[in-house]
């Protein structure tokens, strides 16, 4: 009986309906006078309580899947380092279609618990609809085990696209969130397949993730001294898998993260410190700066080096201090409604070139999936104009060849305002 399965909602919920039930029928006979009785009562009413608030919690978690599984949910989750190389499936001439079933491979298939339980997902042939995929990323140099769910293109399984590497957008859940609520709530393969159906998109992989590596603990995207090591996996350990098994660009011109709430902090902090891995963040709603807070625990140690980890990670210090990375960036909050307008406004007015960032800044919104879906379109129609494809081509029967950088011409264009300007601006290709 797993733990976001409707079957443990159910026991739960008619576990709290019996205590209900027994705590009415026992009442005039705990309510006489006496030591034993009064502890009676105490003992009826929080044992009632607790599976109130148990039902409720786990009809809550098999909703939004905050953790996915008992294990989870102790802390208990697969963290052991593996020693495996990349293997890649074969569709007779070569080509990667799909996940590996070799047994080593950096990306594993996984049950689609999760996945039957999200609706407008592509059905019928891949090469019609694309497919969306729920696999298992093993972190070569983490030990980092985490689920994604990958969504293909239609073009990924044609023939015209056969040799092609496609453009990779990383989207990244909040805390304490889940790949679940990515594919739900915030819609993002559905949404990626409108547009690119529409030609308001170019053909790309989206691959949805969670940053909280080590549930229960929120490590920000954080590389902990002594602890979880979130943004090497993040920044190494995920692109190396992914391009290990899936047919994606090398080159960092066809990488972009995006993330609502800490996912979107975290898509700027990757972006920022990793530029020559990412070189396109969205952030909805995100911080400017990681801090410690009960759910995280110590980020950053207790050794002289915390200062400069801690400076590393407050973005504002690194605009401040640090040359500007060579990336491009969008940043959407509120004005009423979220509390970071303020932070948001001084973030856009304190990028300096070569760095470029744009914002989405609507009057009015909450900091809730409502408002992320509202900016989802405009942002993923923003990378995706930032992004190369085809990055470069698969040579022919594998041969080592120099990456082809053919950029083609962007369909759509996406209306976001721009740093530094008050109407809105339609912002073009990256160059």
């Amino acid at each position: 009986m797993g733990l976001t399965s409707e079957t443990t909602v159910y026991v739960m919920a008619a576990l709290a309906a019996v205590c209900v039930a027994l705590l009415v029928w026992l009442w005039p006979r705990l309510a006489e006078p006496g030591l034993r009785q009064v502890l009676g009562r105490l003992a009826a009413i929080g044992v009632t309580q607790v599976t109130i608030v148990a039902a409720f919690a786990c009809a809550v978690n098999s909703s939004y899947q905050f953790f996915g599984s008992w294990n989870e949910l102790v802390g208990n989750v697969d963290t052991a380092p593996v020693g495996v190389t990349g293997a890649a499936d074969a569709n007779g001439d070569g080509t990667m279609y799909g996940i590996s079933s070799v047994k080593g491979s950096l990306i594993q298939s996984a049950g689609n618990e999760q996945l039957s339980r999200v609706s407008g997902l592509p059905t019928g042939p891949a090469a019609q609809n694309g497919r969306v995929e729920s696999v298992r990323v093993i972190g070569r140099r983490t030990g980092v085990v985490d689920p994604a769910f990958v969504y293909l293109p239609p073009q990924y399984f044609q023939k015209a696209y056969y040799r092609q590497r496609f453009p990779v957008i990383v989207a990244l859940s909040g805390y304490p969130g889940s790949i679940f609520n990515l594919a739900q709530y915030l819609r993002v393969s559905q949404t990626a397949g409108e547009l690119q159906k529409s030609g308001r998109m170019q053909p790309t992989i989206m691959v949805m993730i969670r940053p909280t590596v080590a549930p229960p603990r929120d490590t920000e995207c954080v590389d902990v001294p002594g602890g979880p090591q979130t943004e090497t996996f993040l920044a190494k350990d995920l692109p190396q898998a992914l391009k290990s098994v899936y047919r994606v660009g090398h080159d960092a011109s066809a990488w972009g993260v995006m993330g609502y709430s800490s996912g979107g902090s975290c898509a700027l902090q990757l972006t920022m410190r990793n530029p020559r891995v990412y070189t396109v963040a969205a952030a909805l709603s995100p911080d400017y700066k990681v801090k410690d807070d009960p759910t995280t625990g110590n980020l950053f140690g207790s050794d002289p080096g915390r200062v400069s980890r801690v400076n590393g990670h407050d973005l504002m210090w690194r605009l401040k201090h640090l040359p500007a990375p060579q990336v491009s960036v969008l940043v959407a909050n509120s004005k009423h409604g979220e509390r970071g307008y303020a932070q948001t406004v001084a973030f856009v007015k304190a990028v300096k070139a070569p760095m470029r960032v744009v914002s989405i800044l609507p009057d009015n919104g909450s900091h809730n999936f409502p408002t992320w879906v509202r900016e989802m379109p405009a942002a993923l129609k923003w990378m995706n104009q930032q992004l190369t494809f085809p990055q470069d081509v698969v040579p022919r029967n594998h041969q080592k060849k120099g990456p082809v950088t053919t950029a083609h011409p962007q369909p759509g264009r996406s209306t976001v305002r721009a740093a530094g300007t008050g109407p809105a601006t339609t912002a073009g290709p990256r160059k």
